[in-house]
Formats: structure tokens, sequence, C-alpha cells
């Protein structure tokens, strides 16, 4: 068996024997010629099980059909994410990024080692050698062997302390439309996710948390829940009571049949106004200052033409397709934990903190996700399961419903914007001031990245924006909402930022008597991929059409997860207010693309999931209650409702970009800029409230 470790594992690893391999291998080629990838990234239906695979076999010249995948056990030396401060993690839509370098790296080192294996049983110079499709070839002989055959030859090969990677010109799998491996099982139905997890003997829980976050269970009355045909346990807690059963729905009906009273502890009067008065005033006073470009103050003492405006974004919830739900068997000498999570080494630890065991006693079983958008870079539902299985004889999933997940979801800030610009006589933009309250996610999940009142991701769309301001100054306030629970969310900086800063281009053009396009395009001389992807997506949108009466058009622009990316939305917008998103044309240069389907499909999905955030996504709260509880309440776009959406990619040499979130951040002000154009009313204030666009 050979082995090879990544660059950015622990950087001393060597080949193991032929007999096994090392426990820090991303690598292995087998006797067979199977090829197994230890994949440090998790699937939730991003393509990253094809696109990272596909990195190793077209260095490794090998068909992707020959590479076989397990999930990376927790262990953050081996596993870390470079590019996330080495944490094991898959967010930040920067797998690809994180992978691209170092997963052909890898390849590479083992192509070399087979290939010089090769030459050593044959007596040649490795020169002579190349492989190709899994052998190695001496081509004046005509002689080939199998990378199998070589394995444990090649174990014994030193590794190589520099490898030269493939020019662009010679990929023969990177840039092509590979089929995704994980496709088949998820349609046959064989894909194991989380929640489809039943190790021997499991019973099934679900549970009722303090419907206010803080609160505690004051009593509670289980005589009737237990009399349930199925309930085997009521398990109670400090915040929330389980029913253990055979089955979900025994578990639910003697979850209906508990009596519980609740203290709702100090939050019990908590509503959104009050936490949205909050950033408000925070917004009324200077902030850690983010970016500060010229002297803002000054120019706009002398600009001709001043605009203000204020925004606003709501808590959002993630309503994943797979409710929240762990698996978890505690013994007394161990505890064995089946989960999806972005961040298996916190679960790891969480799990065994919360045991109270060594890390070593506690095993995590990593699955395919149902959806992730962030919430699953939490550990919150791992804890919540192992204080449920400490009182549990044998296995117990814990399977949040959906009003569960909904009100005991960590959401998406809510942010408050003040923001001003300032032009000249000509209309051009001299001065632009942005200052913004609201939570910090990273300040909570990785503090050492919180530095000076400031973190990428909250500033991430609304500094270093892809135009030529010469006058720039932007503030931030870390403002903690009191009792709520903040976490990532499918673009969570730019998901705000870029609403704000287009939707206040959009102004600024308005404000000149511009054409949008041709407003942004005389700002973006110094910034050529972004503007070849707003003359692309323009072109193709057909920017100066006529358009019906009742139907609008709007743009955006950006760069964020190191891709530019534009948008254009054709938007239309009836008499009783009712908005329908009819048609969007992305363009996006994303560097170097691996699989292009998948570029694709995670523009149209997020699309989708933003277009859901602009129409319909709100968490309010009401005396300490999130009102929202499930998808009648908090509602996801609908089959019917979904536009037709073209996407246009520029080719690229460069290094690959982030494709998860960015087209989730772009759509919303594209939306809105249209909503804009085809009524005369700005929207300043998210979700879109029809009640506003009514005619007459």
């Amino acid at each position: 068996m050979l082995s090879l470790s990544l660059p950015f594992g622990n950087g001393d690893a060597e080949a193991a024997g032929a007999e096994g391999f090392a426990p820090n291998a991303f690598i292995r080629i087998g006797r067979d010629g199977g090829i197994v990838l230890t994949m440090p990234y998790v699937e939730m239906g991003q393509g990253t099980y094809t696109s990272i695979p596909m990195l190793i076999a077209e260095e490794l010249e090998v068909d992707l059909k020959q590479v076989r995948l397990e999930h990376a056990p927790p262990n953050e030396k081996l596993y870390g994410n470079p590019l996330l401060g080495g944490i094991q993690a898959t967010g930040n839509s920067n797998a690809i990024r994180a992978a691209w370098q170092p997963m052909r790296e890898a390849g590479a080192a083992a192509r070399i080692m087979l290939v010089a294996a090769a030459a050593k049983r044959w007596r040649v110079d490795p020169a002579s050698c190349r492989a190709q499709s899994g052998e190695v070839l001496h081509a004046p002989t005509g002689r080939r062997i199998k990378y199998g055959k070589l394995a444990a030859d090649a174990a014994r090969m030193p590794v190589p302390e520099s490898v030269t990677l493939k020019r662009p010109e010679d990929f023969r799998l990177i840039g092509t439309p590979a089929k995704r491996l994980d496709a088949p099982s998820k349609v046959n139905g064989t894909a194991v996710y989380g929640i489809d997890v039943r190790p021997p003997g499991v019973k099934i829980a679900t549970l009722a948390q303090s419907p206010v976050f803080g609160g505690r269970v004051k009593s509670v009355d289980h005589a009737a829940a237990k009399a349930v045909k199925g309930v085997r346990q009521i398990v109670q807690l400090d915040d929330a009571i389980a029913v253990v059963a055979d089955h979900m729905g025994a578990a639910k009906k003697g979850l209906a049949a508990l009596v519980i009273e609740w203290d709702d502890g100090p939050h019990a009067k908590l509503d959104t106004d009050t936490i949205v008065n909050e950033l408000d005033r925070a917004t009324q006073k200077p902030g850690a200052v983010a970016q500060n470009i010229g002297d803002v103050d000054k120019a706009m003492s002398s600009a001709a033409t001043k605009v203000e405006a204020t925004y606003q974004v709501p808590f959002l919830a993630h309503a994943a397709m797979e409710p929240m739900n762990c698996t978890v068997h505690v013994r007394k000498d161990g505890c064995e934990v089946w989960v999806g999570n972005q961040v298996l080494g916190r679960a790891q630890a969480a799990a065994a903190k919360t045991a109270g065991l060594p890390l070593d006693k506690v095993v995590v079983h990593n699955h395919l996700i149902g959806g992730g958008f962030g919430r699953r870079l939490e550990v919150d539902g791992v804890i919540r399961a192992v204080e449920i299985a400490k009182q549990v004889d044998g296995p117990v999933k814990v399977v949040w419903t959906r009003e569960d997940d909904t009100q005991h979801d960590m959401y998406r800030p809510h942010f408050f914007d003040r923001i001003s610009g300032g032009l000249d006589e000509k209309g051009k933009p001299v001065a632009w001031k942005h200052r913004f309250a609201g939570s910090s996610v990273i300040a909570r999940w990785a503090p050492p990245l919180f530095t000076n009142g400031l973190d990428p991701d909250t500033t991430e769309g609304a500094i270093d924006l892809v135009y030529a301001l010469p006058n720039l100054h932007v503030e931030y306030w870390r403002v903690e909402p009191p009792g709520v629970p903040t976490a990532f969310w499918r673009s969570v900086g730019p998901s705000h930022n870029v609403f704000v800063t287009e939707s206040f281009m959009d102004e600024l053009a308005a404000a000149a008597r511009q054409d949008p396009v041709a407003y942004r395009r005389t700002l973006l001389d110094k910034a050529p991929r972004a503007k070849a992807v707003l003359d692309l997506a323009a072109d193709k949108a057909g920017w100066r059409q006529p358009l019906p009466k009742g139907i609008g058009r709007g743009v955006s622009m950006q760069f964020v997860f190191g891709t530019y990316m534009a948008q254009v939305a054709d938007v239309e917008v009836s008499s009783d207010g009712a908005v329908r998103v009819r048609r969007v044309v992305c363009a996006v240069d994303c560097g170097t693309v691996v699989n292009p389907d998948t570029v694709r499909a995670q523009i149209q999905g997020a699309i989708m999931f933003g277009i859901t955030a602009a129409l319909y996504g709100e968490i309010t709260l009401k005396g300490g209650r999130v009102e929202q509880a499930n998808f009648d309440t908090y509602q996801i776009l609908r089959m019917n409702e979904a536009p037709a959406i073209e996407v246009h990619i520029v080719q690229s040499s460069e290094p690959p970009g982030g494709m998860g979130e960015a087209g989730t951040s772009a759509i919303v002000p594209a939306v809105t800029n249209a909503i804009f154009a085809a009524t005369g009313k700005r929207l300043r204030k998210l979700p879109v409230d029809s009640a506003q666009l009514k005619s007459g």
C-alpha cells in the first residue's frame, strides 16, 4: 500500500510500507490498483466529492472513476483547512481554493514515485517512462505495468521534495464537465446522510427546547407521554425535554402529550424592534474603521449632490432540507457519534467534553449532509444529542422537528446600515461613507481572527470594492443581540454587504440620471476582470432591450470569495405588489474552473437561496420567541416560482475562486434594483414588502 501525506498535513510524513499506510495519509493505492482518497472536506451537495478527486486524478494520471472516497476522521493536525487557520472545516467557499495546490502536488508526487519504482524495476531512466491511465509505460520497449503492482516498490521510493505540476494546456480532467461521483447513490437511495444512520438497537428521540433563548424547564408532567405506545423514556435537561421512542411517530406523539411549564428567563420580553433600535443607535456613533481611502468628509462637504440612506437585513434561518440530527451511543468507556457536520474535529471535542471522556475515546463517523449553509459549522446539535444519550441505554438518534430546527437555529445576523455618497457635477462619486452594526460570528467562532473590532467575514463585500472610489470610509460596530445565537449562513458578510453596496450604487446612478450598467462601467477601468463579467452579463441579458410594462431589469456586481460575478435579473411586479423573478443572467470569472457543471449548479442553487432571502426570508422575535416555525411561516421559493437561469463562465487561468456562496449575495440587489426599475420604489429593508409595491 502506497500512502502520501499532503503538504498541508504534518509536513514530515513519509510513504508507508507495503503492508499498511500512515494514519495521516490522503492517498492510498492498493495492490489491486484501487485508489482511495481520504477526503478532508465534506459533501453538502456542492460537488466537492467530485471536484477534489479530479485534482488528484489529473496529476496521478488515472480515470476519475478509479478514485474511491473515504470520509476523513476528526484530526485537525492532519486535515485542518489551511485557509481557515488550520480548523478542520468545510466552509467559506474555499474547499477547492484550499485543495487546488496541495491535492495536485500529492497526486504528482505519487505519480513520480510510481514512475521511479517502475524505472528501477526495469533498470531504465525514469525520464524514459510516463504515467497513463493507472499504468507506467516505457515507450522504447513497450513495457507497461499497473500501479497496483508497483505500490509496494513505490512505497520505498523517496518522497520528492518538490514536484512539477501539469500545465493547463495538458489538463485532461480539470475544466471538463465530469459527472458527479455522488449522484448515482443519491438517486438510487443508497447514499447515507446523517439522518439515515441506524446502528443496531437504535432508538429515536425528538425534543422540545425552551421557546425563549436562555429559558429553563420549570416543571413537566410526562404521564400522558409515557402512555403513548412506543415511547420508552423521557429525558429531562435544564432547558429541554426529549422523548425517546421506537420510531419518530411515537416520539412526536409523546412530545405533543407532554405538559411543560417553562421559566422564560431574562429574554422573555425581547422583540425584534428592541434589537433594531440598538443597532440603529450604534450606527449613530463612530465604529471600528474597516477601510479608509482619501478624505471622505472633505470630499462630501464639496460634493454637488449628496445621497443618504439606511438599510436593514433581518435574521435568517438556514432551513436545510435535512433537519438537525445526531446519533450517539454513550458507553462507560467510550462514545460513538454518527453525524453530518462541517467541523468534525470540533464535533469530536464537543462530544468528548459533554460525555466527560478523553478525546481518544470518542469516535465520530461523518456522513453526507443534506444542506449545510453554515448551520453545521456549529456543534450545538452534537452537544444536545450527547446530553440525551448519556441518559439512554444504547444508541439514540436525536432528530429535531422542522419547527424546532427553525425556532432554535443559529441565525444569519440582523444588520443595520447607514450609508452616504457624494457626487460631483457630472454625477461621478467622489465620496462613499458606510457604517453598519451587527453580530460578528467570527468573534465567537474563531476569536483570534477578530482583531481591533473587525473580522474579515463581516466586512467582506463592504470593503475592497471593485469600483474606483477616490474617497471611501467604512466602519463597523459589533453589536450582539441579547440571547439570540448567530452563526454563519450561506454568504454571511457578503449576503448583507453586497445588498447594501449594490443597491446604493444604483441609488447613485439614479441620482446622476445615468444608466446603472454604464455608471458602473465608468468606475471599473482598473478592474478589467470585473468589467468583463459586467459586460458579459449585460450583453447576454439584453440589457438595453425594452421590457413589457410591470417588468424591471436590475444589475449587481461584486468581488467576493475570490470570484468576480455580475447578475442581471428580470423581475415582474403585479398591481397587487406580488413579485416574480422571471429570468436571471449570471456571468462569472472564478479563475480556473475544475468542473463547469458544478459551477453552474452552485450558481443556480445559490440564486434560488438568495431569491428566497430577498422575497420571503425573515426571522422575527416577539415575547422572546421566534415567530416562524415551519415552511408555512418561513417560506421557501417554490419550484413554480423558479426563474430561468443562464450562467456564462469566463475562461481564466487564474487560481480558482470560491463558488458555493457568491451567487447568493449577487442576486439580492439585482432583484431589488429590478423592482426599482419596474416601480420606481427603492427597497432598503428586506424581505420585500409587497404592500409597498401595490399600484395606486
